[in-house]
């Protein structure tokens, strides 16, 4: 499965955020609280749904599951006027991003492991510290095997 490499430019998002690991996941919890409130979004750009991660520069280095990493359920904005009470922004900078377009059960971890173990040590690039997320669009389905996403993993040259 190759990926196609893209050149994000930047995008303001809205939402919330938790502090997380692998093995204290709470992905669950998370959306269960954002998505009664994604209608108070004012300035939606998209219906798509943002689902990131911020890992410290040192995640995959000394990859161990019980790190913490922050996990945001968000979408974006075209500005950040009116911004829900209790919700937050972020300025996710833009930058060379290898772009996955994977189609499976969401919970799946093996196009990770195949993106991490394989695609990335075989590649011309190197992983960049900045955020890795996903785009929930229409074709997402939570809990299905027929469901589509884009996985989106920051990289630079080698």
């Amino acid at each position: 499965m190759a990926p196609r490499i893209e050149i994000l430019k930047e995008k303001k998002l809205v939402g919330l955020h938790l502090a997380m690991s692998l093995s204290d996941n709470k992905t669950t919890a998370l959306w269960k609280r954002f998505m009664p409130r994604r209608a108070e979004i004012t300035h939606q750009v998209t219906s798509d749904l943002i689902s990131m991660q911020l890992y410290s520069p040192l995640y995959f280095a000394n990859f161990n599951p019980g790190t913490e990493f922050t996990k945001w359920a968000a979408v974006e904005v075209s500005t950040f006027e009116s911004i829900p009470q209790g919700m937050e922004t972020f300025l996710l900078t833009g930058g060379l991003y290898a772009v996955f377009d994977y189609k499976g059960h969401p919970n799946d971890g093996t196009i990770f492991k195949y993106i991490f173990g394989t695609w990335l040590p075989e590649s011309t690039y190197t992983l960049d510290e900045r955020p890795h997320f996903e785009v929930l669009g229409e074709k997402y389905k939570n809990n299905d095997l027929t469901s589509e996403e884009e996985i989106w993993i920051p990289i630079k040259p080698k």
